[in-house]
């Protein structure tokens, strides 16, 4: 069996991985109910699950796969505090798109 990573993607990414799983690290803008504004690079909707414990202002990481309508359905998440590197977070995404064949993505 082939080994397969979910690729690290921001906002910008999104139409590229419609039906995807994928991971995003973004700050928590806002939290609606089941659902959470997050900057990732731009703004994403992320429909969350009952394990998901987020505050607004903090930094999450996400696993989920891209909506049609560009959101994401989140399968786990990982509150990061407030302490978080967006700079690094983002340039890790873009090394890892620029570097493909460095990366195990379907």
């Amino acid at each position: 069996m082939e080994a397969t990573a979910n690729p690290r993607i921001t906002c910008a990414y999104l139409n590229s991985y419609v039906g995807k799983n994928v991971i995003v690290v973004g700050k928590v803008l806002q939290l609606r109910g089941e659902e959470a504004l997050i900057d990732a690079d731009g703004n994403i909707t992320a429909h969350l699950n009952r394990e998901a414990h987020l505050a607004a202002g903090n930094g999450v990481q996400i696993i989920g796969k891209v909506n049609p309508d560009l959101s994401i359905k989140c399968l786990s998440s990982m509150d990061l505090g407030t302490g978080v590197d967006y700079n690094l977070a983002n340039t890790v995404v873009e090394i890892s798109h620029q570097h493909r064949s460095l990366f195990a993505y379907d």
